[in-house]
């Protein structure tokens, strides 16, 4: 289905297919069956509205499963068979610590692999040194792929366990004397700063979770406090950037939202817009499971956008 209109855009639906230490083994019933590694673990998921591909006895075979409680973001985990309380996981060259932690995330969201990608791609077409920020950097693997890419990084993030988590990434992956600034803040108040400095920056990688705090007690909400980010964002972006991408999970909001609202912040006449979903694909059934919507531009037209006017592609 194309979409009739004359801006220049593409609806996409991202892929990660270049993982070799993970897999979407199987979905369905509100849950996903993956492989980490050598681990398989079970993890709720509300998008999985579907009856899984393969047989009960392929889902008992997981080493964990994540248990939900009714209160936000509460549970705990299973254990089935023994597994170690972290291990090393790799994506092309970046290497990380995966874990078990008090929540249901791991360290790493494998579906972000393919904006990664893209990152680094914006940085090596640009041909020069460029500055990146990215804000609730979590485990810090945009960081390093923008790092890896030859950029200076800024990162973002107001759990000192997570920042801490990132620069043992870092150092996994053999860019200890990469050019990163690791910043405990909260995300709103650090850019508000750097505006007031007269800092800029090249890209912005922009990873808002729903709700959140900062290392003060600083309150994140998404709907109410995105405008305000992006404010911010506007006045520390240099005057020939290379990109922005803005990913938003689990919030009430479509990939065309998140379009109209970088629209606002970033008034460039040139370059590629596009916005769409992040999914995972499985093994078992080859469905597309959704993850996240985000939206993005990079000064860099790709050869097929140079060519469409609107249209949805995977």
């Amino acid at each position: 289905m194309a979409i009739q209109n004359k801006l220049q855009f593409t609806y996409l639906i991202l892929t990660s297919p270049e993982w070799k230490d993970y897999e979407l083994v199987d979905s369905g019933n509100g849950w996903k069956l993956e492989r980490f590694g050598q681990y398989l673990l079970v993890r709720p998921e509300a998008e999985a509205v579907w009856a899984p591909a393969l047989p009960e006895n392929k889902w008992a075979a997981a080493h964990a499963r994540f248990v939900p409680t009714p209160e936000e973001n509460g549970g705990h985990w299973q254990h089935h068979k023994p597994i170690p309380e972290r291990w090393i996981m790799h994506y092309k060259n970046l290497s990380f610590f995966i874990q078990t932690t008090a929540s249901r995330h791991v360290g790493v969201f494998p579906e972000q692999a393919c904006q990664w990608d893209w990152i680094a791609e914006q940085i090596t077409k640009a041909g020069r040194s460029a500055r990146v920020l990215n804000l609730f950097g979590y485990t810090g693997l945009a960081s390093l792929a923008a790092a890896q890419s030859g950029a200076q990084v800024t990162h973002v993030d107001a759990s000192r366990k997570v920042i801490n988590w990132a620069r043992e990434n870092q150092t996994l992956s053999g860019l200890e004397t990469a050019p990163i600034r690791w910043i405990l803040d909260d995300a709103i108040k650090f850019v508000q700063r750097e505006g007031r400095r007269g800092v800029k920056y090249d890209g912005l990688i922009l990873d808002p979770p729903k709700f959140g705090r900062g290392p003060k007690g600083e309150v994140w909400e998404f709907f109410r406090l995105l405008p305000n980010l992006l404010d911010a964002c506007k006045k520390v972006l240099s005057p020939n950037p290379l990109f922005v991408v803005l990913t938003a999970y689990a919030v009430k909001a479509s990939a065309l939202t998140l379009h109209y609202a970088l629209q606002e912040m970033l008034t460039q006449s040139d370059g590629e817009w596009s916005f769409g979903e992040v999914a995972l694909m499985e093994k078992s059934a080859g469905r597309f499971l959704s993850m996240a919507i985000f939206a993005r531009w990079s000064r860099f037209k790709s050869p097929e956008s140079r060519t469409q006017e609107g249209g949805i592609r995977t």
